[in-house]
């Protein structure tokens, strides 16, 4: 259950037109401690909850364990989450053998849009689109639970 994915800035909003598939997020973390996280997740009409720990020191990999849990459930643990609730849509862009998930995210983080690709390995080839930018991977500020406590918008 380890968890191998690299992260970018995204350019412009020509994945868009890309994209196979959105969804819908609503997520809070139930912990954010750096040595573990742990998140819910509404998706559309599912919930998960999940937890990630301690990222290697290149960032590039983590333990990471998912389950489906009912969406009432899931809606119920939200309220009693830490501060700073996340929403984004995700959209998914097929790319050759791999998907490229882009977040657009919204509220505190409007304005922030960012693409990660997971990879069987760390050092995997992959071809970037044209929409890809800056490489964020191990950046801190980007991990989602940072972004609920140390909104884009507070940057």
């Amino acid at each position: 259950m380890q968890e191998i994915e690299r992260k970018f800035l995204v350019n412009s909003n020509a994945f868009k037109s890309e994209a196979s598939q959105s969804k819908r997020i609503s997520q809070g973390f139930l912990n954010s401690h750096k040595e573990r996280t742990v998140r819910v997740r509404v998706i559309d009409d599912k919930g998960f909850l999940t937890i990630k720990g301690k990222s290697s020191e290149s960032g590039l990999s983590r333990f990471e364990w998912e389950t489906e849990i009912p969406f009432e459930e899931a809606k119920t643990l939200l309220k009693i989450c830490e501060p700073g609730q996340i929403e984004k849509t995700r959209y998914y862009i097929n790319a050759d053998q791999h998907v490229f998930e882009v977040d657009e995210f919204y509220g505190d983080n409007q304005g922030l849009v960012v693409a990660e690709i997971e990879l069987s390995e760390e050092n995997e080839a992959f071809e970037k689109p044209d929409w890809l930018g800056k490489e964020v991977t191990g950046e801190v500020k980007y991990y989602n639970s940072m972004l609920s406590s140390h909104p884009y918008l507070s940057w």
